[in-house]
C-alpha cells in the first residue's frame, strides 16, 4: 500500500519535550493513530501507547493519584494516549502527569477538542502545544502522484474528498460506502457523546441544512425555525459540530468601513466527501448544480490545511458589503492581506472597487482550474 508521510509529523516530534503535553486534534479516521504510532516507534526512549477507548486504559488511569501514575509510568519516557477524550477527567490526568512525573513526555490525540481543553476545569495552560490534523492535503497526496495525475483527479477530490483511506481506494462504490460509514458510525457518535445529546435526527437535519447552504451566509434564527428549535440551540449545535472538526465558520472581514458586513458567518466542511455523504450526492461534476460551492469549499480547505500543517498563523474571513460586492476568502497575517476569489470556470472578475480602495496593499487572485495548484 502507498504510504504518505504527514506534514505535521516532524513538527509534532520536535515539540515533544519533558513535562509538556502535545495534543493532536482532528476528526475520526483522518490518520491520527497511524501518525502517532509512527512517532512512538521512532522515539529514542522507552514508550507506552494507550487507547482511550480501551477498558484496560480506563482502569489504569481511573485512580487519579501521583503514586499511581509514578508506579505506572516508572521508566517511561513518552506516554502516548490515542482518542484521549474518552477518558473521564483526562485534562486533570494529563496535568497531574506532566506536573508530577519528572522527565515524562506526553502525546495525546482526540477527535474532540471539547473534553481535553474544557471539561476538566483545569486546562493545560502553559503545559501543552496543540495541533490539528486534517484529511490529506494535496501537498501530502503529491508524494504519490504527479501534477498531471493531480489535475486528472481534481473532480474526484471535489466529490469524494481527501480522507486517507478514501484517497487510497480505487473503487468508487467503496469510497461511497466508506464515507457513509464515517458519517453514521463515527461523526454522529462523537457529536452526540460530547454533550449528552440524544436527538441524532435533529443533528443530522442541521448538518443537511448546512451542507445545502455551504458557502452561504447562515442565520441561526432561520436554522432554528426550520428545525423547530431556538436560535440559541441551533448555535450550540453548530459549535459542537465545529468542536468535532466536521464544519468550521468563517466570519466577515471588516476594518469598520460603514458599508462592510460585520456580523454574518459562513460555514464550510473540513472535507468535501463528508459533505456529499451527508446529502447523499455523489453525482459527477458535469451534472451537478453545486460545483461552485464544492470548488470553494475545497480550495478554502486546502488553504486552511497549509495553515495548520505549517503553523502559518493566518486568520480566514470572507468579505462583503451591504450592496453585494464580495470576495470569497480573505487571509490575514501579521504582515500581509490576501484576497482570493474562486471560479470553477474561466471567469476572472476584477477586484471589487470598494475593497481595492479600502485595502490598496492587499494581493488579489482569482483561483480556477488552470492555476489552482499554485495556491494549494
Amino acid at each position: 500500500m502507498r504510504t504518505i508521510k504527514r506534514t505535521l509529523q516532524e513538527r509534532i516530534t520536535a515539540r515533544i519535550t519533558p513535562n509538556k503535553a502535545v495534543l493532536v486534534f482532528g476528526a475520526r479516521r483522518v490518520g491520527k493513530t497511524v501518525m502517532m504510532r509512527k512517532i512512538v516507534n521512532d522515539f529514542p526512549g522507552r514508550t507506552m501507547m494507550l487507547n482511550g477507548e480501551d477498558y484496560d486504559t480506563l482502569a489504569l488511569l481511573e485512580k487519579r493519584s501521583i503514586a499511581n501514575y509514578r508506579h505506572l509510568l516508572n521508566g517511561i519516557d513518552l506516554l502516548a494516549i490515542d482518542e484521549a477524550q474518552n477518558i473521564p477527567y483526562i485534562g486533570s490526568i494529563l496535568k497531574l502527569i506532566v506536573d508530577e512525573i519528572p522527565g515524562i513526555c506526553v502525546l495525546a490525540s482526540g477527535s474532540s477538542s471539547f473534553d481535553l481543553l474544557n471539561m476538566t476545569g483545569e486546562p493545560l495552560v502553559g503545559r501543552s502545544t496543540q495541533f490539528i490534523l486534517t484529511p490529506f492535503s494535496q501537498e501530502e497526496i503529491a508524494q504519490t502522484e504527479s501534477a498531471f495525475e493531480t489535475r486528472q483527479n481534481i473532480e474526484d477530490r471535489l466529490i469524494y474528498g481527501s480522507y486517507p483511506e478514501v484517497v487510497m481506494m480505487d473503487n468508487y462504490e467503496n469510497k461511497i460506502d466508506y464515507l457513509r460509514d464515517i458519517v453514521n458510525a463515527y461523526l454522529l457518535k462523537d457529536i452526540l457523546a460530547i454533550d449528552g445529546l440524544k436527538n441524532s435526527n435533529k443533528m443530522r437535519d442541521l448538518l443537511r441544512l448546512i451542507a445545502f447552504q455551504m458557502g452561504s451566509e447562515v442565520s441561526y434564527e432561520e436554522l432554528g425555525k426550520q428545525l423547530g428549535m431556538s436560535k440559541t440551540t441551533a448555535e450550540k449545535y453548530l459549535n459542537l459540530l465545529e468542536k468535532v472538526f466536521v464544519i468550521y465558520r468563517l466570519g466577515a472581514y471588516s476594518r469598520n468601513l460603514r458599508k462592510e458586513v460585520t456580523k454574518a458567518g459562513k460555514w464550510y466542511f473540513y472535507d468535501n466527501g463528508i459533505r456529499n455523504a451527508i446529502i447523499g450526492s455523489f453525482s459527477p461534476i458535469a451534472v451537478r448544480q453545486d460545483v461552485g460551492a464544492l470548488w470553494e469549499n475545497y480550495i478554502i480547505g486546502e488553504r486552511r490545511k497549509e495553515n495548520f500543517n505549517k503553523g502559518l498563523h493566518k486568520e480566514f474571513y470572507f468579505w462583503r458589503t451591504y450592496d453585494k460586492q464580495e470576495i470569497d476568502l480573505i487571509e490575514e497575517s501579521s504582515d500581509s492581506l490576501t484576497a482570493l476569489e474562486f471560479k470553477w470556470g474561466n471567469k476572472k472578475p476584477a477586484i471589487p472597487t470598494v475593497f481595492q480602495k479600502a485595502y490598496p496593499h492587499a494581493e488579489y487572485h482569482v483561483v480556477n482550474k488552470d492555476n489552482y495548484l499554485e495556491f494549494i
